[in-house]
């Protein structure tokens, strides 16, 4: 026994079990978790070693590749969310002094080339505002400029809604010898992407989204250009944990007896593991149908409010997630919380560059429903209502 009294009492809040609110979650992520999706994380553990665990796993490498319609062996699932994919891509990727150049038009550019710079890379940014996206003249000018080794785009920038076009910027980065690499968190399954189409050579994205699962869990495929390029680094990678090599072999994907490198979160795979169940069930052409009606449907509903969409142009507009400025006199702080408080419905003000500057409405997975429009525009009607206006 220990010889010394305890120094702090049992909390009192932890005497008893946890209860939580029901919300309907229709910001940018995470989203409601499917109905499945929480039965799967009730089932109970099993030792990430077993062979019952390889099979579910993969299975989850078949669901990536579907998602992403890729056939690259070198796919799997990270345990952490889609910064942690985001940090496995780059750390495996990059060595210190290699070019690397960023299009940042919002938050995630933003972070990509901090990550970039932390690792001692070469960072140049292509900067646009929020809103913005970049052409294949604007980064074949910065290919020429640059010589980078790789390009970072985000096919759905969450924090201003738009929707980054990916068709040719694969074939011109391979022109350039540069590697692309693609951020698909707040856009996989909401609208279509061809990873091996479109020669994108490393792709992530998050459990959270339209996908419909707990955070904590990201996809990651690597093409066998990417591939050849982490395997022929001369220093090896920053972190460990994200150690492409060894995780390629706790996912079966080098071909080589699986060895130990670190506990997977077990529970949260078996969700991730019916999430992409029920998005193969749907099929991806439905899916991608089914968000891009609803978003229209609630694109004209805001403008109906009176309110003026932030993304410009009708073909850059995200289905996932939906901006709308922030209408003029109001405190965007004032909307969302009364949307919060009196109907128990999450929307988010903007991130990082957008800022003040918008609303954002998120349709993921399962919640992109015209029911669930509805409901939010009712809401909102009442919000600019009731909300005090002219302060600002």
């Amino acid at each position: 026994m220990a010889s010394h009294q305890l120094l702090v009492a049992p909390p009192e809040a932890l005497h008893g079990p946890l209860s939580v609110r029901s919300w309907l979650l229709l910001g940018p992520g995470p989203s409601n978790v499917a109905p499945r999706v929480l039965e799967a994380g009730r089932l109970q553990m099993i030792s990430h070693l077993h062979k019952e665990m390889y099979q579910i796993m993969d299975e989850i490498k078949q669901g990536i590749q579907y998602m992403f319609q890729t056939r690259n062996s070198l796919t799997l699932a990270v345990s952490g969310s889609g910064h942690a994919a985001l940090e496995a891509a780059l750390f495996n990727l990059l060595e210190p002094g290699d070019a690397y150049l960023v299009g940042v038009n919002g938050i995630w550019g933003q972070r990509a080339a901090e990550i970039g710079e932390r690792i001692g890379a070469r960072v140049h940014q292509m900067i646009k505002d929020p809103g913005g996206c970049f052409t294949l003249q604007e980064v074949e000018e910065g290919l020429a400029q640059h010589r980078p080794v790789l390009l970072f785009l985000t096919q759905g920038e969450s924090s201003s809604g738009v929707l980054q076009p990916l068709d040719g910027y694969g074939e011109l980065c391979h022109r350039y010898q540069c590697l692309l690499l693609v951020d698909s968190v707040a856009s996989l399954g909401g609208v279509p992407i061809h990873m091996d189409r479109q020669g994108i050579d490393v792709l992530y994205s998050g459990s959270q989204k339209v996908l419909n699962a707990p955070p904590g869990t990201s996809l990651i495929s690597f093409s066998d250009k990417a591939k050849s390029k982490i395997y022929a680094r001369k220093t090896r990678p920053f972190s460990f944990y994200l150690d492409v090599k060894w995780l390629a072999n706790i996912w079966g994907c080098d071909g080589a007896p699986r060895t130990y490198h670190h506990t997977p979160p077990v529970v949260s795979l078996y969700c991730l593991r019916e999430a992409l169940a029920l998005m193969v069930e749907e099929g991806l052409e439905s899916s991608w149908k089914r968000h891009r009606e609803t978003a229209l449907y609630l694109q004209g509903r805001l403008q109906a409010l009176g309110l003026q969409l932030f993304v410009k142009d009708p073909e850059l507009r995200l289905p996932t997630i939906t901006t709308v400025a922030v209408p003029a006199g109001y405190d965007w702080r004032d909307i969302v919380s009364y949307v919060m408080d009196h109907f128990a419905i999450e929307i988010t003000g903007g991130l990082g560059p957008s800022t003040g500057k918008v609303l954002r409405i998120g349709l993921l997975g399962c919640n992109a429903t015209r029911e669930n429009v509805d409901r939010v525009i009712h809401a909102l009607q009442e919000a600019l209502q009731h909300c005090p206006k002219g302060k600002l």
